[in-house]
């Protein structure tokens, strides 16, 4: 069905060449699921992208369902390729904003057109279309929600969604990049099932890009280890995963805790939110009278289901949501500063905050340093003042430079709204919050970048020239050259490999260690959080269910998930010994 011969591929940057892929070569079977494995940055994403044809390469070539596919082939060739393959990439959510059979129906109606518009009832096909569209929700197991607006769907639903769709274009191989990412246990399991379910039914052969070795266990007939651009491994699961995990380095203890003191307290919380399709309430969320509190220099975790409220909370402790009701405080010195209420004190909390979100990104076109100088600008010592004498001059008010100031800590896609709904543009941190000079951001970082074993060379690098690790870390790197008091971290390490991430996790540890940071983090990830926190939190439909030991809490919340993939790979490696 296909083969790989000798791919390569160089990406040619400015000051260097990447080798992508070398010499890369397989083949696969007819309805089998092939698994990709690999650190951050080793090809994985490039062969996919290859393979769909949507990215070039240098050499080697591709035998596809008949077809010879070469550097040399033409544009028809890959247009052919195209046709006959499908792919989902990782954090790709784009959907149409109508119902979920309505999505599915396009893509069934593009093969006709060549392009994605809804059929007229006049079409004699007409019917036949949506009824081929159901039969791909069933296989997904969405068939009950064809009605339901796409953007009201849940995590695992739209994942699901989005593989209908690929599938309503007949593809020979499917090709599946991350497919279940950033989501937790239940939602996996309902991915995992459908793939499972569609790879039964089509016979269809399908190719699994993951870095979680627990998904591969349960997915895949067949594991590729790729590491570097080349195959380092090509085998059953079990044996190629236990290769690639025992490169994993040791774990670093936590810090321990000294008589702990609250520095956020949050106290009778009340929120609702609604999720509505067609008139038809699907989905409520209400926090009442929440009450917690999060101690300084400790590590806690939040964990629950996707949809349970766990984000919603977390904008609601930064600052940039409001509660219906309630109040959160932070400890300044000796005051508490609500968060809720406008006081002058508001900024001086805010400016010793770091936040992180899901969607983490770094400016394409940005060296490293540039972004820290830009971190420095909002976050760094004495720019409260600076921004206060500067919005005097302009006609702001104290109030709103507090509104403001806000912004950044909002996501890009909240800052953006607000901005425009106050008639600004991001010229205003220009003119409010100037960037540091080099030389002094490079000072507050050099120490930072110790602490996350990141080469001070990152520095003067642009992202697309760093691993995936490196770019997870500068992330950081960038937040942390404030010194922030209290570090808040929103899923921004769902999707990165178990080898990066102990590597991560330990450069978490060394900073609580040494600065006592206060870090508050939401992950779906339950080893992750076992191994990085103080503490763990189970928040479930607005409300804190279970409190105290990671150990704990993350077994009760596993416990309740019924994820069997999760135990797939515990028997996988006990029958290996």
């Amino acid at each position: 069905m296909l083969q790989v011969e000798n791919l390569s591929k160089t990406y040619r940057l400015k000051d260097r060449e990447i080798v992508a892929l070398k010499n890369v070569s397989f083949a696969t079977k007819p309805g089998e699921i092939l698994g990709l494995v690999g650190k951050s940055g080793g090809g994985k994403s490039t062969l996919m992208k290859i393979l769909r044809g949507m990215e070039s390469f240098d050499a080697g070539k591709i035998l596809m369902d008949g077809m010879v596919i070469t550097p040399e082939s033409t544009d028809d060739a890959k247009r052919a390729q195209m046709a006959i393959t499908s792919i989902h990439l990782q954090r790709d959510f784009a959907l149409w904003t109508e119902t979920a059979l309505k999505n599915v129906v396009r893509r069934v109606h593009s093969r006709k057109t060549g392009y994605e518009v809804l059929p007229i009832p006049e079409d004699p096909d007409y019917d036949a279309m949506y009824q081929e569209a159901l039969y791909y929700l069933r296989l997904v197991g969405l068939e009950k929600k064809a009605h339901h607006l796409a953007t009201v769907l849940s995590g695992g639903e739209k994942q699901r969604l989005l593989i209908a769709r690929q599938l309503s274009k007949k593809p020979k191989v499917l090709l599946l990049d991350e497919p279940a990412t950033m989501s937790c246990p239940a939602t996996k399991q309902e991915v995992l099932d459908a793939i499972k379910n569609v790879n039964r039914e089509l016979n269809l052969t399908i190719i699994v890009v993951s870095h979680l070795p627990e998904v591969h266990a349960y997915l895949a007939d067949r594991l590729i280890w790729i590491d570097k651009g080349e195959i380092v491994a090509d085998g059953k699961p079990e044996d190629v995963l236990k290769s690639f995990m025992s490169g994993i380095g040791e774990m670093q203890p936590l810090a321990a805790r000294l008589n702990p003191q609250p520095i956020i307290r949050v106290r009778g919380l009340y929120k609702r939110t609604c999720l509505v399709s067609t008139g038809e309430v699907l989905n409520v969320l209400a926090m009442k009278n929440l009450n917690l509190d999060i101690n300084e220099g400790e590590i806690t975790s939040i964990i629950g289901n996707s949809g349970g409220g766990k984000t919603t909370l977390l904008k609601i402790i930064q600052g940039v949501r409001l509660p219906d009701e309630g109040s959160v405080f932070y400890r300044l010195g000796d005051k508490w500063v609500d968060m809720m209420d406008y006081s002058p004190e508001r900024m001086l909390v805010r400016q010793n905050l770091g936040i992180m979100y899901q969607e983490f990104a770094l400016y394409a076109g940005e060296m490293i340093i540039d972004q820290i100088s830009y971190q420095l600008g909002v976050k760094g010592n004495d720019v409260i003042e600076h921004a206060r004498a500067v919005a005097e001059e302009m006609g702001i008010s104290d109030k709103v430079l507090d509104v403001i100031y806000a912004m950044t800590d909002m996501s890009e896609e909240d800052a953006k709204a607000a901005l425009e709904s106050l008639g600004l543009t991001r010229d205003i941190f220009k003119d409010l919050f100037p960037r540091f000079p080099m030389t002094e951001a490079e000072r507050f970082a050099r120490p930072i970048f110790k602490l996350l074993s990141l080469d001070p060379e990152v520095m003067w690098k642009l992202p697309d020239q760093l691993s995936g690790g490196e770019r997870v870390r500068a992330s950081l790197a960038i937040l942390l050259a404030a010194r922030p008091k209290v570090l808040i971290l929103d899923e921004p390490f769902g999707d990165i490999d178990p080898i990066t991430l102990r590597e991560v996790s330990n450069s978490i540890k060394r900073l609580n260690a040494e600065y006592g940071t206060t870090i508050l983090l939401v992950s779906h990830h339950v080893d992750f959080v076992k191994e990085i926190s103080h503490r763990a939190i189970l928040f479930e439909s607005g409300a804190v269910t279970l409190d105290g030991m990671p150990e704990e809490v993350c077994n009760a919340f596993l416990a309740s998930c019924h994820a069997p993939y999760l135990k797939r790979l515990e028997e996988l490696y006990a029958v290996a010994g």
